[in-house]
C-alpha cells in the first residue's frame, strides 16, 4: 500500500510519500515535524508530517437580506490553514523484509534454484523496454508531485524522455502538464 489514512483535527486524510495538503491549522510552529494518528496503512508505516506554512484560506462572504425593510448584513470569514507534506516510513521495509522471507523459505525447501533466476531477467528485460533512454532514473514510480517538482531541475532531453513516457504508458494528466509547462519554460530562457 503507498499511501495511509490519518487523522488529523478531527478528519481523515489520504495521504502518500512527499504529497502535501492544506488543512485546519494546527498547533505547530512552521518547519515542525509531528506523527498523527495512523488509521489505515501497512503494517509498521510511520507517517511524518512536516508544517511547511500558516496561511488563512479564501474569503467568504455571508449576506443577509429581508425583502422592502432596507434590512442588509454582511460577514465575512477566512479560514486558518496549515500547509502540511507528509514522508510515510517503516512500511517498505517490512513489506521487503516479508518478501526475502518468503522468497527465502521455499529455496530451502525446494532445490529448484535454477528456474527463479531463469524468470527473474525476464522479468527485468520488461521494465528496460518501457524506460525510455535519457528519462530520470526511477521515474516509473515518481508520484505526480514528485515529477512536479523534479520537472523544474530536470533538463530539456530529460523532460522531452518523460513526456515521450508518460504519453505512450502513464498518462497522468497532472505530470503530463507539468512537463510541458517545463519545457516551455525551458523554450523561454533558450
Amino acid at each position: 500500500m503507498d499511501y495511509a489514512i490519518i487523522k488529523l483535527g478531527g478528519k481523515q486524510y489520504r495521504v502518500r510519500e512527499g504529497e502535501y495538503i492544506v488543512v485546519d491549522r494546527v498547533k505547530f510552529d512552521e518547519g515542525a515535524t509531528f506523527t498523527p494518528d495512523v488509521l489505515l496503512g501497512d503494517s509498521g508505516v510511520t507517517v511524518t508530517a512536516k508544517v511547511l506554512e500558516h496561511g488563512r484560506g479564501p474569503k467568504i462572504r455571508i449576506g443577509k437580506y429581508k425583502k422592502r425593510t432596507g434590512y442588509k448584513r454582511h460577514n465575512g470569514f477566512r479560514a486558518s490553514t496549515s500547509r502540511i507534506e507528509f514522508s510515510l516510513g517503516g512500511a517498505k521495509k517490512t513489506a521487503a523484509a516479508k518478501k526475502t522471507e518468503t522468497a527465502a523459505a521455499p529455496k530451502a525447501a525446494a532445490p529448484k534454484t535454477e528456474a527463479p533466476k531463469a524468470e527473474a531477467p525476464a522479468a527485468e528485460t520488461p521494465a528496460t523496454e518501457d524506460h525510455v533512454k535519457g528519462m530520470p532514473s526511477g521515474y516509473e514510480e515518481m508520484t505526480v508531485a514528485q515529477v512536479s517538482e523534479g520537472a523544474k531541475t530536470w533538463n530539456r532531453p530529460m523532460l522531452e524522455a518523460a513526456l515521450t513516457y508518460e504519453q505512450a504508458h502513464a498518462a497522468r494528466k497532472g505530470a503530463i502538464s507539468a512537463l510541458e509547462s517545463a519545457l516551455k519554460s525551458k523554450e523561454g530562457d533558450a
